[in-house]
């Protein structure tokens, strides 16, 4: 019986140079795996493979030389020590996140639990073409959330409480953006300036200023034949929920509109923008 090649690169198999070999994606989200996982990809890399593996820019990782032979072997394998085959093609990819708050001082957002939940509700999903979601926990973009069809970034809205500050000019010298001024009587702020980092917040030794999490959403990013940086269509959101109906707006929009093989930075730009900022302020 012949191969079926394009369910095989639909599970994760992609064909190789050499003939009826495949390189193995893995399901990763976050860029999190187990010791337990990580065993297990190692024995699959030694019997199945050449006895390594490939980590990919998206926080991947992939086994080379799966020969065809070995597929269904390989994934229950893989399958029996709890990792998961990938996804090519046009559907929903990994979902890519940093460590955010739970380990970087910077992190305003728990990435990782909202990289799981994104990737329980999405990952594999049919689209017209591939789509790729990045969470980022703060504005030093590790994840370059730009960079994605749907990008989430973590920052803070942030307020002052003059009755706890002390003048001291820790927060003035914190904000790289001039959102943040004094003298001696007063500390002045200017929202339109903020980018919502939350080095004030970080950095306030009386607690004078205070943060609510929140969730910079960009929309059309991509990064490969096309270059182009993603939209922030919305203002900061600060529920969660909130969050994933722009996603679902984003997906929905891009089934409907795109055309077999059309990015949603491309689809958006033959469509309009005003169609999807449109759908987001109606699901809002």
């Amino acid at each position: 019986m012949a191969a079926d090649y394009k369910a095989l690169k639909n599970g994760g198999f992609m064909r190789q140079r050499q003939k009826d070999n495949f390189s193995l994606r893995l399901k990763v989200i976050g860029g999190n795996l187990t010791s337990g996982q990580l065993n297990t990809i190692s024995r699959a890399a030694e019997t199945y493979g050449h006895g390594y593996v490939h980590l990919t820019s998206r926080q991947g990782v992939e086994i080379p030389f799966i020969q065809l032979k070995d597929v269904e072997d390989v994934k229950k394998a893989l399958s029996d020590g709890g990792v998961e085959t990938g996804v090519c093609g046009p559907r929903v990819r990994t979902v890519t996140a940093c460590q955010g708050i739970d380990i970087c001082p910077s992190g305003c957002i728990d990435t990782l639990d909202l990289a799981n939940e994104i990737s329980g509700r999405y990952f594999g999903r049919n689209l017209p073409h591939k789509f790729k979601f990045g969470v980022t926990g703060c504005q030093n973009n590790c994840l370059k959330a730009e960079e994605n069809d749907v990008g989430i970034k973590g920052g803070y809205v942030v307020s002052w409480q003059s009755a706890d500050c002390s003048l001291c000019g820790v927060c003035v010298k914190a904000c790289r953006q001039g959102a943040i001024t004094a003298d001696e009587e007063k500390v002045y702020f200017d929202p339109e300036k903020c980018s919502n980092c939350g080095r004030c917040v970080k950095a306030c030794p009386t607690d004078a200023w205070s943060g609510i999490p929140g969730y910079i959403v960009s929309f059309g990013g991509t990064f490969g034949n096309l270059i182009a940086q993603g939209l922030q269509l919305t203002p900061i959101l600060t529920d969660r929920e909130k969050v994933l109906k722009a996603c679902d707006a984003a997906l929905d929009y891009f089934a409907e509109h795109a055309r077999a093989g059309e990015r949603f930075r491309l689809a958006a730009d033959r469509v309009g923008w005003e169609a999807l900022k449109s759908l987001l302020e109606s699901r809002l």
